[in-house]
């Protein structure tokens, strides 16, 4: 093998690598043991890489590094260091139009709850003690009293999402027995989990009533049994059935439930805690309203509609409450002290109705003018166009916002942004599929949606204080 070839593979040794003044910083900003671990399997793929272009040939060899220089290989390890320090969990712009959107997170805290949680993170915090009497005290508790007094209930418990929240209830009041729904009310959330699946897993048998679109109240009468633990309500917030329908309201089968014996569920999935028509919005059926309507046990979100973290609470009648809390599962689906201490703050808000539109942030996006986001438009129209060139046209268009997935989806609400469109004819879908990975690509991912041979970036959620870092990064579009 002659001489040449042979060095043409040599690479510097790894402590040559680390012992270079240039490699100081990366040692000091990651550690020597990950620098050293990324530099070995750095040169471990750059040798494969120049063996394969040896053998490979002129061809081959173009494809290798060039450079491969003490300077050149720092340059490529701290890109390495950097990339693999990068958390894959990153904030975007949600620009799709969907305020409450699952794969995005859904609601956004208010500063108030974002100050809890990291006072909580920096401190011990009494979670489960009881500071007047110097005992262990329940987690609950802490935001108990607040759940009773915005919603009229007798009692209350917390779990981390509404799904384990329905697993919950089913597995302490239904366990082995029947619980009597709808056929028009068995859901399917997202991911593909299903109502009739939870029940399964819950250890609840499934008693479906009435037709998918007509249930009468003499189903849930004929259909009640000594197996019979449970009735329920499933709130159908993530899709509607119109035309020759029929359903038993809950002021309905409450009282039939009562007369039974039976406890009456109602799961209302993204949950509200106040009538969101004086805020101009859709009206959705509250948790007080539920209550007051003889629901024994209602189930809820925390990170929907109400505007707090991810959450399921369950509040009712006590001494339902009281079984659910002694259930071993409420163990293994307790919330931290994280989530605890975003809530509190949350529903504290809900005391103050006639300001909740400026402090609570989900309300606030839901609410706010589309003179507003029209203005916001035309500001930005320009500097858009600029950064994307004369391959793309820019406009300003009225359009239509989604409350949320699985709140309120069919209702829209008037929004306003940006469209765009290629402006050559022919391959639109190449194009803005290329312009859509482009923007996923910026430091700070734009997140829009494509319709209608467009990108359409609403800009509901694109708030005044996010403006700049948004338009100060349009111009990698034309790099």
């Amino acid at each position: 093998m002659p001489a040449a070839t042979e060095g043409a593979i040599r690479l510097p040794a790894v402590h040559l690598i680390l012992s270079d003044a240039g490699c100081e910083a990366l040692i000091a900003e990651y550690g020597r043991v990950q620098t050293l671990e990324a530099a070995r399997a750095l040169l471990a793929e750059l040798r494969a890489m120049l063996l394969a272009a040896r053998e490979g040939g002129a061809a081959a060899t173009m494809a290798g590094p060039q450079d491969t220089s003490i300077p050149s290989l720092l340059a490529m390890l701290a890109a390495r260091l950097r990339e693999q320090n990068t958390s894959p969990l990153r904030p975007v712009f949600n620009l799709t139009g969907t305020v409450l959107h699952t794969n995005l997170g859904r609601a956004l805290l208010p500063d108030s709850a974002v100050q809890a949680v990291v006072e909580a993170l920096r401190w011990p915090m009494n979670l489960e003690w009881d500071i007047d009497t110097g005992k262990r005290g329940d987690r609950d508790s802490l935001i108990e009293d607040l759940l009773l007094e915005l919603t009229g209930a007798e009692a209350a418990t917390i779990v981390n999402n509404n799904a384990a929240a329905v697993l919950l209830m089913l597995n302490t009041v239904a366990l082995g027995k029947e619980v009597i729904v709808s056929r028009g009310e068995l859901v399917e959330i997202g991911g593909a989990f299903r109502i009739p699946d939870v029940m399964t897993r819950a250890g609840a048998v499934l008693r479906e009533v009435g037709a998918t679109n007509r249930t009468h109240l003499k189903d849930y009468n004929e259909a009640a049994g000594p197996q019979t633990a449970l009735m329920m309500k499933v709130h159908t917030s993530n899709y509607a059935i119109t035309g020759f329908t029929k359903s038993v309201e809950l002021d309905e089968l409450a009282p039939l439930a009562k007369q039974r014996n039976i406890p009456l569920a109602v799961d209302l999935g993204s949950g509200t805690l106040v009538d969101l028509e004086q805020y101009g919005l859709p009206h959705e059926t509250t948790v007080r309203e539920t209550i007051e309507a003889g629901a024994d046990l209602v189930t809820f979100s925390g990170d929907k509609l109400l505007g707090g973290p991810q959450c399921g609470i369950i509040v009712g009648r006590k001494d339902l409450i009281a079984q659910i809390k002694k259930n071993p599962l409420k163990r293994a689906l307790r919330v931290g002290k994280l989530t605890l201490a975003a809530l509190e703050p949350v529903l504290a808000l809900y005391r103050a109705p006639d300001l909740l539109p400026e402090r609570l942030t989900t309300l606030k996006l839901l609410t706010r003018p589309a003179a507003a986001m029209r203005a916001q438009a035309q500001v930005l129209r320009p500097v858009l166009q600029a950064a994307l060139g004369a391959g793309y046209t820019v406009s300003e268009e009225a359009m239509m916002s989604q409350i949320g997935s699985g709140a309120l989806p069919v209702d829209q609400l008037h929004s306003h942004g940006l469209v765009i469109r290629p402006a050559a004819e022919g391959r639109i879908s190449n194009a803005l599929g290329v312009l859509e990975q482009r923007l996923r690509a910026l430091p700070l991912p734009v997140i829009g949606r494509v319709a209608q041979d467009a990108l359409w970036l609403d800009l509901r959620c694109l708030q005044e204080h996010q403006q700049q870092r948004f338009t100060d990064q349009l111009s990698l579009l034309s790099a």
